[in-house]
Formats: C-alpha cells, structure tokens, sequence
C-alpha cells in the first residue's frame, strides 16, 4: 500500500469546457485518437468502417473520418464535418455515404448520443453472423446485459438513411446494437465511452465464440449480471477504460494531434 490516505486520491472525470470550441476541439481529438486505436486493434477493414462525432455547436452536424483514409494515418486536421443532408462542410475529403445513411439516423434519434463507432472487425462480424444477442457468461460482457439489440436483416451495403433508420430502431435506446451479417455498433455520451464500448464489445464476441467453441459456457444468473452491468456498464466507467488506451496513443503516436 502507498499509504496514501483514501480520501485524499480521485478519480478523474469527464472534463467540461469554457465554450465550444474547447468542447469540439477536445472531441476531435478523441476520436482522432479512436481510429489510431482502431488501427492498432486490427478493426480496419479497406475502407470500411467508422466513427462519429456530434459536432457541440452544429448538433445535426457530425464530425468523422474521410472516405478511403486509413484509421492508422487520420490526424484532427484530417477529420470532416458532414451536415444531416450528407454535405461536407468542412474538410477536403469526401464522405463514406455509409457512414452518413447510419450515423445520421443513429445521431438523429439519439439526442443523447454524441459519438457512434461501427466496423468490420473480424469477432463481431463472425458473432454478427449468428444473428443473436450476446450472453452474459464473462465479467465485461454483463455491460451489455440486456443493453443492446439485434439489427436482424441484412441487404448488402447501407446506402440508404431510410435502412440508417432501420438500424436507429434496432438501436433503441441501448448502448449497442449487433448489425446480423455486418459487425457491431456502439454509441455513447462521449468519444471515449463509444470507443471503450465497441472494444470490450469485440472481446466480448471473441471470448463467446471460443467459449463455445470448446463447450457450453456457464450463463450468469440474471441478478449478478444485472449487478455487474451497474458496475461497469454505466457511462462513466465506459468513459474511464477509455483513459488508459488514450494516453498510450497519445504518447506513442503524438502526430495525431496534428
């Protein structure tokens, strides 16, 4: 033990801005910052995939990574802001059009949504193709007990905002949604815990798939896993597993800021 009195250490919390410009600037950043820890994940997929933004001031605006760039190489000055007609209003590169008919949709009935990660890596798209929700049989999976949906259609690439809005319903008012045949979606009231979400989601598919791989795992019950999800299911312990991955990325890879 440190010896440090208990009262004496703190947790740190999501900050708070002075205007928005400190506010968009931060969340830029972040996810910036998403797709290099996407890349380092091994979540890209050619030029699938991607993160959202809403913008603080524009809030049917949403900032997101250019079509065809890869999530390793994205700096906040790479970054685009897309309108809710699909227009890029800042930045010179196009928009990823299924980017914009499912985020547009998800940010649209979500008000509180502020960020929305979705890619095609490879454990959530193999669970994906089961067409079911996950179980509760690990620690970190109980985050998502009885918080996330199942999109169970599937009709080629999303191109249309009506399929986008399909989607938003799966979506409901859970933290994620499981695409059937697709991949994952995850959301959150920040970049951070969007990100986290989608990460330990990606896991949690991983351990399910080898858990039955080798047997029939052991569910738990509905109560402890119903605990657990209060435990560390919220949005601000989504917010903090963030913390770890973002200042190892940051150090490793200060370009991003640029």
């Amino acid at each position: 033990m440190s010896g440090v009195p208990a009262n004496v250490l703190s947790i740190p919390k999501p900050p708070t801005f002075a205007t928005v410009e400190e506010e968009r600037q931060h969340r830029k950043q972040r996810l910036a910052a998403a797709f290099r820890l996407f890349a380092r994940f091994g979540f890209d997929e050619g030029v699938a995939g991607h993160i959202t933004a809403r913008d603080p001031e524009r809030r049917d605006h949403f900032w997101v990574n250019p079509f065809g760039m890869h999530f390793g190489q994205i700096r906040v000055s790479d970054l685009i802001l897309v309108n809710h007609r699909g227009e890029v209003v800042e930045g010179k590169y196009p928009v990823n059009a299924a980017a914009f008919a499912i985020h547009s949709q998800v940010h649209a009935a979500r008000a509180d949504v502020v960020a929305a990660a979705h890619a095609h890596s490879l454990y959530g798209k193999t669970w994906s193709s089961l067409g079911r929700l996950l179980d509760p049989i690990t620690q970190d999976s109980c985050a998502f007990y009885e918080d996330h949906g199942l999109f169970a259609d599937f009709t080629g690439v999303v191109y249309e905002t009506s399929e986008g809005e399909r989607i938003a319903k799966a979506l409901g008012s859970y933290k994620a949604a499981i695409l059937r045949n697709h991949g994952l979606l995850t959301v959150g009231h920040t970049v951070d815990e969007a990100v986290w979400w989608f990460i330990t989601m990606e896991r949690s598919c991983q351990a399910q798939l080898l858990a039955e791989g080798a047997g029939e795992p052991v569910k738990i019950d509905a109560a402890n896993a119903a605990a657990t999800k209060q435990q560390i299911g919220t949005h601000m312990a989504g917010w903090f597993q963030f913390q770890p991955l973002w200042a190892r990325i940051t150090r490793e890879q200060p370009d991003l800021f640029e």
